[in-house]
């Protein structure tokens, strides 16, 4: 009998690997700078996801992906391994959470809109022009109070990290769409470059604080970092963006900041402003008229004044 799941649309599949993803990232913002601000430096983050997803990948790399390929998946890990896992990271040290979320959630669908209507002469759909509108304003309700509120000075440069990791991965998605990788490969070949490329370079010469943390700092950075953000989400995003579009894959990121905000208030017992409420209201109609076929919003105004 027939799985349930391969009778679904390819947009329903991508939808539901685009919601995969956003759960995912939800924690990964937590964790990560759980990670930065305690025991670890940005590198032994980046070690932990490189070490452990590249020795669990580089054995099916190498049985799968013939070396005329390679090339492609070395771009790839450039962009949506390294480059992406050092800003992020780098950007946690100085920046916190609630930051993340608005400057690489919200620039992500940002990036991908910008590149996607350079490369068509800047012919863009209306609808995922306000889609992106929605949820940028949404983005950042949720995170006025920590955004506009008396911090730090040196805030601004994890924002930038944040920025420039964003657009990190929006070129990374809109290349394993342009060059129709297999999301499998595609993550398979991330991981081993990165692993190939950076851990010589951090066990030589980049400065580590792994050896003064518990197991319990280690081993959960190790799984979160190198199996669930590294392989399930990237995995997970690479196959929404091959079934429903690089801008509607993007922009279902948006919700990543108000997921985080309601499972705070939900586990941690965390307030819920009324800007943020509003702020979630709003990036989810955004996220949800994105990740929407083209043409849908045309077609129920249409419906409706009838």
């Amino acid at each position: 009998m027939r799985s349930r799941f391969v009778e679904l649309s390819d947009t329903s599949k991508g939808l539901l690997a685009a919601l995969v993803v956003v759960i995912c990232w939800s924690g990964f913002n937590i964790v990560s700078r759980f990670g930065s601000t305690a025991t670890f430096t940005p590198f032994d983050l980046a070690a932990m996801r490189y070490g452990v997803s590249g020795t669990l990948a580089l054995p099916f790399f190498l049985k799968l992906v013939p070396p005329r390929e390679w090339p492609r998946h070395a771009v790839l890990a450039l962009v949506g391994g390294l480059g992406y896992g050092l800003l992020v990271y780098s950007g946690f040290a100085f920046a916190p959470s609630a930051h993340a979320g608005v400057f690489v959630n919200g620039g992500i669908p940002f990036w991908t809109v910008v590149i996607v209507a350079v490369m068509a002469g800047f012919h863009v759909a209306r609808q995922t022009v306000i889609a992106l509108l929605l949820s940028s304003a949404g983005l950042v309700l949720i995170g006025f109070q920590s955004l506009f509120s008396a911090s730090a000075q040196n805030e601004w440069i994890g924002d930038g990290l944040f920025l420039a990791a964003a657009l990190s991965w929006a070129v990374f998605g809109l290349l394993m769409r342009r060059w129709q990788i297999r999301p499998q490969l595609g993550i398979l070949g991330i991981a081993s470059f990165s692993l190939v490329t950076y851990m010589p370079v951090y066990l030589l010469w980049l400065p580590g604080n792994i050896a003064n943390a518990g197991w319990g700092e280690i081993g959960l950075q190790a799984v979160y970092q190198g199996i669930i953000a590294a392989l399930l989400a990237a995995g997970m995003y690479s196959y929404a963006n091959q079934k429903i579009g690089a801008c509607q894959a993007s922009m279902m990121l948006a919700l990543v900041p108000a997921f985080s905000a309601i499972g705070g208030w939900l586990i941690l017992d965390e307030a819920l402003g009324i800007t943020t409420v509003i702020g979630i209201v709003v990036v989810s109609l955004g996220a949800l008229l994105g990740a929407s076929p083209p043409g849908s919003m045309a077609r129920l105004l249409s419906s409706g004044s009838r």
